[in-house]
């Protein structure tokens, strides 16, 4: 401890010596200051006239600015004020409306009310802010002011006029303006109490006054307004952002000070869909290859035009921008798709199967080229078409929506097993005969089989079932006579890819109920069949996955049946539920524990505890652990490349 103070005392010496040095300093310079205002005081005493000039300033310029500062200004930080407290109170309301749910009418019409009064009421105060402020601005009493001490200098400096004769036109140009400004501020204010007049007859239920959009912007802005943000953090919060559309992308701001957030760096990979299955009303989602953004407009109107500004941009971007920017920069910014079960892998992986997927695809007739316009090389997909396009003619299909053309990257996304296969079952040339109308029609069913006792179901290497049945022969059966639906629901069974397509592409109804066979559907068919590529087909065409025939069973139930087990781990991922049964009161699970599949049971099971744990964690839980993915994807894999390991026979 006393070493510790002797340490301390040499240094608190010299802390003191650099204090009492410091403080001279401040005295002298305080001293030296002083004296230079005293003499500045000094300076115009004796000086007859420069006191006159001085007293007609302080009589004519500074006292009438003070009245100003103290009068005027202060009444109009109090408008100020008042504009700031009614403007939280309006953004308060129009979160409470933003976040009234849809199912509860009475708190929906209370919010909105609130907001309707709010925003009438900011609407009047804001006008009359803005009023105070041009009066403030274009005051002419200041002007007059100043033309008052004009004339005090004048007569001052009267035995001066022809000095200063020239000051003169100045002065009456300065009482011309004085007259114009009096006339325009008449005008401004009739114009003011007209507004008045016109707000009080509108509806503040929403805010309409950004619902346009221009694609040709002279400043490149498309739109922009407040938008509501959810959050990608594990609690989803809404926030309130300005968002706005520019140079081809979207960012919002949180104030005006703030930099730019990019939230879609270019929006030619992007597609925008209105949401209705959550509970905020007004949402829609901007999506892209890497991530989506869940955002929600004030109202209906302006959810659509944010949608058609997005849409309208993203037509844009692909008539103003060329493809090799944005290629080289998916190749940069390059992430793994997260529509696939798939977990993504090392990007020198990722790299290598998209190249060999790229290359199986491309080996397809017609698949060299773009579908649409001929280009060479696509790396873009249509999966639900089956078809290759390049990157320009994929953001076209991607502006379409995914009820129409669902697109995919080659090379950047993973490719399920059951994915890839159907890819190849297609191609270019076959899709491009059906939609050109050049498609040689062949009858795709030569004998129509009617199975009695129960068709025996076996799978050749790549995967593909073959129904093996004593068939009664009946006439050749042509499509060109069948109805489009039911052309569907036959090739459904036969698996016939290609006419599956044509009946779609004329119109046929993928969920088409054949009420003559017990209300079966397309899915089922496909199910009976033994074709995984078929289901695969269909579902990425809107088939319902749990939509059930006349004795209550869907697609899940006959494949439980039939033993088909890549179909029912195909179903399962794509949600079909397991907990309702048949009209025999058998769900899928009792059914796989009768028949003694193991591999369908396991499955079974574990979707079910999957579904149990993800109910228990709520609406932020995962979408599925890492076995059940790993053991999901196992087999997926052995479905579509090794199937003899999942051959089940069962009698149906």
């Amino acid at each position: 401890m006393s070493s510790k103070c002797a340490f301390l005392s040499p240094q608190l010496v010299k802390l003191c010596s650099g204090m009492i040095e410091a403080g001279k300093a401040y005295v002298s310079a305080n001293k030296l200051f002083v004296c230079g205002i005293r003499d500045l005081s000094q300076q115009c005493k004796k000086d007859e006239m420069i006191s006159i000039l001085f007293d007609q300033a302080q009589r004519s310029i500074k006292q009438q600015l003070h009245n100003f500062i103290k009068d005027d200004v202060r009444k109009f930080k109090e408008t100020k004020k008042h504009f700031d407290r009614v403007r939280e109170d309006m953004e308060i309301a129009q979160v409470k409306n933003a976040q009234a749910p849809r199912n509860k009418p009475h708190e929906v019409e209370e919010a909105t009310s609130t907001l309707s009064i709010t925003r009438k009421c900011f609407r009047h105060l804001a006008l009359d802010y803005v009023l105070q402020v041009r009066q403030m601005i274009q005051d002419y009493n200041r002007s007059r002011l100043m033309l008052s001490f004009m004339h005090a200098q004048y007569s001052l400096f009267q035995q001066g006029y022809n000095l200063l004769d020239e000051i003169d036109p100045y002065m009456k140009k300065l009482a011309a303006e004085l007259d114009q400004l009096v006339i325009d501020s008449a005008m401004e204010k009739r114009e003011m109490e007209h507004k008045h007049a016109t707000i009080q007859q509108r509806d503040f239920s929403y805010d309409d006054s950004k619902v346009e959009f221009n694609v040709d912007a002279p400043n490149g802005v498309v739109m922009e307004g407040y938008l509501f943000k959810r959050a990608s953090n594990a609690f989803k919060t809404w926030n309130r952002r300005w968002f706005s559309i520019q140079n081809s992308q979207l960012v919002y701001q949180k104030k005006l000070k703030d930099s730019l957030t990019v939230v879609v760096e270019d929006l030619r990979l992007c597609s925008v869909k209105p949401c209705e299955d959550i509970e905020r009303r007004f949402c829609f989602e901007v999506v892209s290859p890497f991530k989506s953004c869940m955002l929600q407009a004030e109202s209906e109107k302006l959810r659509q035009a944010w949608i058609q500004a997005v849409q309208a941009s993203i037509a844009s971007a692909y008539r103003e921008s060329p493809d090799t920017y944005y290629i080289e920069h998916l190749d940069r910014t390059a992430s793994p798709s997260t529509s696939s079960i798939d977990s993504a892998s090392e990007p020198r992986e990722r790299s290598a199967r998209g190249e060999t997927i790229l290359q199986r695809i491309q080996c397809l007739p017609g698949n060299e080229q773009c579908c649409d316009c001929g280009q060479a090389d696509p790396r873009w997909a249509s999966i639900n078409l089956g078809i290759l396009l390049c990157i320009e003619c994929s953001g076209i299909h991607r502006s379409l929506g995914v009820h129409c053309s669902k697109v995919r990257s080659l090379t950047l996304d993973t490719w399920e097993p059951e994915l890839l296969k159907l890819m190849c079952e297609l191609g270019n040339s076959v899709i491009n005969h059906i939609y050109e109308g050049s498609y040689q029609e062949q009858a795709f069913i030569k004998t129509q089989c009617k199975y009695n006792g129960y068709c025996e179901v076996s799978e050749d290497s790549s995967g593909e079932a073959e129904l093996e049945a004593e068939p009664e022969t009946s006439d050749p059966e042509d499509i060109r006579d069948l109805h489009p639906g039911m052309l569907l629901y036959k090739a459904s069974k036969a698996r016939n890819l290609p006419v599956m397509a044509e009946a779609l592409a004329h119109g046929a109804d993928v969920n088409l109920v054949n009420d003559e066979d017990e209300g079966k559907t397309p899915l089922i068919q496909a199910v009976i069949g033994g074709s995984l590529i078929a289901c695969e087909f269909l579902l990425q065409n809107a088939a319902d996955v749990n939509q059930r025939d006349a004795r209550g069973r869907g697609p899940l139930h006959h494949a439980t049946y039939l033993g088909h087990t890549g179909q029912v781990c195909l179903f399962l991922k794509r949600g079909a539920t397991q907990n309702d049964g048949d009209d025999d009161g058998q769900d899928p699970l009792s059914i796989a524990v009768q028949q003694a599949n193991a591999d369908i049971v396991t499955l079974l099971r574990l979707a079910r505890m999957n579904e149990e744990m993800r109910e228990s964690e709520g609406p932020f839980g995962q979408p599925g652990d890492a076995t059940y993915l790993d053991i999901f994807r196992e087999f997926s894999h052995m479905a579509s490349h090794d199937p003899e390991k999942l051959k089940r026979r069962s009698k149906y």
